[in-house]
């Protein structure tokens, strides 16, 4: 079976917001913006109406503020979902999430939980201005004791963000930000997770696994169509970046005997680096060809005329293939 219903990932967070915050009423989200105006892309459109201002709460212009007053509200018995207007306005707040609650929960012996979701805007291909297309999981991604969580598709980021919510610590929760409002998505086999945390497989194949996360799928799924007469293209969605699901990937290699990992953030030191190394460890047996890696060059992201001359798009994923299958 195919997944081809036309929804959005912007909606299907709204939805699942609202089914998370009637279900329980410890759950608080604060954020700037978040409440009468209902976020920069309308995630939370609607959640103050419903729930008011006492659990749908505007914050002041301070990421560090916002993510200590809800580590705060963790430790007092809520549940927090904090918004970061852009991924590129997080690094403020970097002290309140690496060396304070990605490290409180170990400190105090596992003693109790700390549910915290800090949502994060993530990515470029919406002609933003600096600091408004970045890509920065490889931070989170290296950091024990936090959870990165990096969905594709609407219906993947409203169970991922339930799944999030019930964890009791702390999750990095990244949205695509040019997937927000698009409605039309490729074709994906539906190809249940073995668990929450898990890889999923959107598209079987046996010549070679592509390995990818976020609104990248998109285009990854687009080449392995245009490819498909000479290459027949497995491709795995990763889902979650920390803990990351080696295991799936390693059962895929081990079928098709080929890796390209491909992802929008810069290639060095990336989440890529770390799958390939991992399947270099473990599955280099399998392989009947060397891997490769597809990501953004190590420079700061462009203006927005020239962000397409950035990003990674299908025809260096075709080429990759091509050259990987011959």
């Amino acid at each position: 079976m195919t997944d081809t219903k036309p929804s959005c990932l912007a909606e299907s967070l709204n939805g699942a917001l609202h089914e998370l915050m009637d279900a329980d009423d410890s759950i608080v989200i604060v954020g700037q913006d978040i409440g009468r105006l209902g976020g920069v892309f309308r995630v939370t459109k609607g959640l103050q109406e419903r729930f008011g201002q006492g659990r749908v709460r505007d914050a002041i212009l301070a990421e560090s503020s916002i993510v200590g007053q809800a580590i705060g509200m963790s430790l007092s018995g809520l549940k927090p979902v904090c918004e970061i207007q852009f991924e590129g306005f997080i690094y403020p707040a970097m002290n309140q999430i690496i060396t304070q609650a990605a490290k409180m929960m170990t400190r105090w012996n596992d003693g109790f939980a700390l549910n915290l979701v800090i949502r994060v805007p993530v990515g470029g291909g919406i002609r933003a201005v600096e600091h408004h297309s970045e890509s920065n999981e490889a931070y989170f991604a290296h950091t024990p004791g936090l959870h990165v969580a990096f969905p594709s598709s609407p219906t993947d980021a409203a169970a991922m963000l339930k799944h999030s919510a019930s964890l009791g610590s702390p999750v990095i929760f990244y949205e695509p930000k040019r997937l927000y409002w698009k409605r039309r998505q490729q074709p994906r086999e539906l190809v249940e997770p073995a668990s929450p945390l898990s890889a999923r497989i959107v598209r079987r194949g046996s010549d070679i696994t592509v390995v990818c996360f976020g609104a990248i799928v998109e285009e990854v799924l687009a080449a392995a169509d245009r490819v498909a007469s000479t290459a027949d293209v497995e491709v795995v969605d990763l889902r979650w970046v920390a803990p990351m699901d080696i295991d799936t990937v390693l059962e895929s290699v081990a079928r098709t005997g080929r890796l390209l990992v491909v992802h929008e953030a810069v290639g060095f030191a990336g989440v890529g680096a770390e799958v390939v190394a991992t399947v270099a460890e473990h599955g280099s047996h399998h392989l009947k060809a060397p891997m490769r890696r597809l990501g953004a060059p190590r420079r700061i992201y462009p203006p927005a005329d020239y962000e397409k001359h950035y990003l990674i798009g299908i025809p260096e994923i075709v080429g990759a293939i091509e050259e990987m299958c011959a």
